[in-house]
Order: structure tokens, then C-alpha cells, then sequence
């Protein structure tokens, strides 16, 4: 068979970009198009420390043309999909359409709140870098208007009251980031008011923080941040968020900085594919990725819902969404060649890890447990790998090492409102 194929793939993330580099590398006379409504490739498990103001957005995002300069055969399209006719293959795009022979789907998540909508006008999600930075600008908001209205010490920690619903990964290491921020980053950096009486809140519905994790690293967790001052509310469950702030089943928590980690939702995309979807909207794919009675085209990472051979659901996690890339991206290689598919996909699980503050984190790799130091350095390292493009490695490095030494933030800037109705709002 000839290589001189159309391949599509939607979504730049982790899955989109692993199929990318195989297919690119291995099939160079076939047309690769990458289609995605931002230019740049985002590093996930790092939008935290842009909202914790330790990074800046530039040192966990790369443009995308730039990762594929080199391979003349991929081209990329700012846009949105909006619709497929399966039949006929093609794919809408904006206001084009693209013909395809194999598609990838890999366009990722976004918050949930099960089936609340109405509480998102009140909180702040974290899945890109516009939701990172508006949570950098709301938490250092909050101290500047403290210093400015010189509020008394009894007023201060409801003023300065912070509220992360989630005892997830995302959660327990914003919780972790905001304590060391405002306990110890910028304490000194105030006259009139003491950052250190700040009340950070970790909200979680279940028995245990790090659900997924062992029962000994979740409890690992929760000690290190109650070490750190963080409150953590456990068998708690949300019935309300509005302008008086998160209603639990037994008490109102007054705040108006609410971050929301709780839950997410697969890309609504999958609906128009007309197949079976999980409660989470996710795509219910086949032992190859595939969707039902269309070979041709796959979803992978958070938008599908892989399970045979399993008890349950893969996690939507990166590793899972890398190696259902480089799978798919294989398996079309060989099909292109003219070998049958045989061999389902079969994830490997190389462990889960979460940072909770300086020298302090809990890794599971495998039968190895880490935590502490151990588990910061694990941590440190694995993200570094992972990260994409030399130069973002080396500024993430010297960051880090410079935070490390000086005990400083260096990405405070508070920007300007980032929509219209936050510039109406300030006008």
C-alpha cells in the first residue's frame, strides 16, 4: 500500500503530539495535518506553578510550528472542529473542511462541575493557560487589596480566605503552592498586612485526599499540608456555590476565590461522533482505540474511555494519552504497509506522583514509594523529562533552582482583565 495518505489529528496535547513525531518520522511522504484552537503545545501538570506565579506561561508552552519545522510532511491549522461526516470523511473545521483517511482525536477535557454549570460564574477551573493566569491575578489581587484597604488582623483571614474544591493531584498542589506562597514567599513583602494568616481550604468528597494513590502516600499528603497551615475538609460535599461562596451540607465558607479541581468532562466533540459515550461524555473506543464501525478513526486520552481487558477506565492522566499516541500513530504505520491489526493496546502504568511544597512531594512508581525530599526529587526529574523543548527545560531548571535558593516567586506580575467582561467590570 501507499504511504501518500491524509492523516488528521485534533488536539497538540500530549497524545496529538507523541502521534505526530512517529508518524511524521515514519511515513514521510504522507500529508499530516494538526488542527487545534491555541498554537501551542501546553505541559499540563505544570499550570499550577503559573498560577501559583512560580513559572510564567512561556516556560510550559511551546508553539507547536516550531516542534514541527523539521518535518516538511505535517502542517498545522489554528482551529476549531465543529462536525464530521464519517461517511464521506471529512472533517469541519472553523469554516473549512478537510478530507481525511485516518483521524485522531485527541482533543483532551475540560472542567465539569456534574451537572452545575451555573457554579463556573463563581469559580475558576484550571485546563489552560488563560484559566492559570486568571487565578495568578485573583490571588495576588486579593493581598494587594488587603494592603490597600489595611484591613484589621481580625478581618484578615476572611478576606484573605481561599477555597480549592478537589483533593486530587491538581488540588492537593495548589493548596500546597498557595500555602508556601503566602505563608512564606511573600510574607515579608508587606507593611500593613500579615500574608501568613491567609486561610487556605481543600475541599474533598471522599474519605481521603489522592484517592488513587496508596492509603500510606495519601495520608503522607494530608499531614504535610496541615503542616503548612492548609485546612482540609474530607467527606465534604459541595451543594451550592454562589456570591456568598461554597455551601457545604453543614456550613458556608465566605469567599469569593474559588478554584474548582474537582472534576472534569471529556471535549463535547464526541457527541457529534454519534457513538456510545460515558457519563463523563467520553468516547467508549475499542481494544484499538478505534471507534465503533470506523476504523479509520480513533480518540485517545482524556476524550476516550478505554476499557477492555480492564476492571475499570484507563486514567486521564498524561502518561495514558503518550502512549495511546504512540500506539495509534504504530498501528496506522503498519496498516499503511500492509499489515493487519492484531494487537490491542496495553497500557503501561509507570506510577503517579504529586508535589505538595518545597522538598516535599509523594511518588508510586511501581512497588517503589517515595515521599519527602526523595519523592521531590522523583518528582523534579520526571517533569523535566517530559517536558517539551530544550529551552523550556533549561528555564524551568534555573527557575527552580533560583526559587529553591532565594525562596522567592518570580512571576507576580498581575496582568490586565482577560475578557471583555472583566474589562467592563474595571473600566
Amino acid at each position: 500500500m501507499s504511504d501518500r495518505k491524509q492523516i488528521v489529528i485534533v488536539g497538540d496535547g500530549f497524545g496529538g503530539l507523541q502521534a505526530t513525531q512517529k508518524l511524521a518520522k515514519n511515513l514521510k511522504t504522507t500529508k499530516i495535518t494538526i488542527i487545534d484552537r491555541t498554537n501551542h503545545h501546553l505541559f499540563q501538570p505544570l499550570l499550577y506553578q503559573v498560577a501559583s506565579a512560580v513559572l510564567s506561561p512561556a516556560d510550559i508552552a511551546i508553539p507547536t510550528r516550531s516542534l514541527i519545522t523539521n518535518w516538511k510532511n505535517v502542517s498545522v491549522l489554528m482551529g476549531e472542529a465543529h462536525g464530521i461526516d464519517k461517511e464521506n470523511r471529512i472533517l469541519y473545521y472553523q469554516d473549512k473542511e478537510i478530507k481525511y483517511d485516518y483521524l485522531v482525536l485527541a482533543m483532551g477535557a475540560r472542567t465539569s462541575y456534574f451537572g452545575n454549570d451555573h457554579w463556573a460564574k463563581y469559580t475558576m477551573g484550571l485546563k489552560s493557560i488563560k484559566d492559570a493566569l486568571k487565578i495568578r491575578r485573583e490571588l495576588l489581587l486579593s493581598f494587594e487589596k488587603a494592603e490597600l484597604e489595611s484591613i484589621s488582623r481580625k478581618l484578615m483571614s476572611h478576606y484573605l480566605n481561599y477555597v480549592i474544591v478537589g483533593g486530587g493531584p491538581t488540588g492537593v498542589e495548589l493548596a500546597g503552592a498557595f500555602a508556601e506562597l503566602s505563608k512564606r514567599i511573600i510574607r515579608q513583602d508587606f507593611r500593613k498586612i500579615d500574608p501568613a494568616l491567609s486561610n487556605i481550604t481543600l475541599i474533598e468528597a471522599g474519605p481521603r485526599i489522592l484517592s488513587t494513590f496508596s492509603e500510606k502516600s495519601s495520608e503522607i499528603a494530608k499531614l504535610a499540608l496541615k503542616k503548612r497551615g492548609v485546612t482540609i475538609l474530607l467527606n465534604s460535599k459541595v451543594v451550592n456555590i454562589d456570591e456568598k461562596g461554597v455551601h457545604l451540607t453543614d456550613r458556608i465558607l465566605a469567599t469569593h476565590n474559588i478554584v474548582w479541581a474537582a472534576g472534569v468532562s471529556a471535549n463535547p466533540f464526541g457527541k457529534k461522533l454519534g457513538v456510545e459515550l460515558d457519563s463523563s461524555g467520553r468516547v467508549i473506543v475499542d481494544e484499538f482505540c478505534a471507534i465503533p464501525n470506523h476504523p479509520e478513526i480513533f480518540a485517545i486520552g482524556d476524550m476516550a474511555n478505554f476499557s477492555k481487558g480492564y476492571d475499570k477506565p484507563l486514567p486521564g492522566v498524561s502518561p495514558t494519552a503518550m502512549q495511546q499516541g504512540r500506539y495509534v500513530a504504530n498501528l496506522i504505520i503498519k496498516e499503511i504497509h500492509g499489515k493487519p491489526r492484531n494487537k490491542p493496546f496495553r497500557y503501561i502504568n509507570k506510577g503517579s506522583m504529586a508535589t505538595i511544597g518545597r522538598m516535599d512531594a509523594v511518588a508510586e512508581l511501581g512497588k517503589l514509594r517515595l515521599s519527602g525530599f526523595l519523592g521531590w526529587l522523583a518528582w523534579l526529574f520526571v517533569h523535566l523529562f517530559y517536558q517539551v523543548g530544550f529551552k523550556n527545560k533549561v528555564t524551568i531548571l534555573i527557575t527552580w533552582i533560583w526559587s529553591y535558593v532565594s525562596f522567592k516567586a518570580g512571576a507576580r506580575l498581575i496582568q490586565g482583565p482577560i475578557n471583555d467582561e472583566e474589562n467592563k467590570e474595571h473600566s
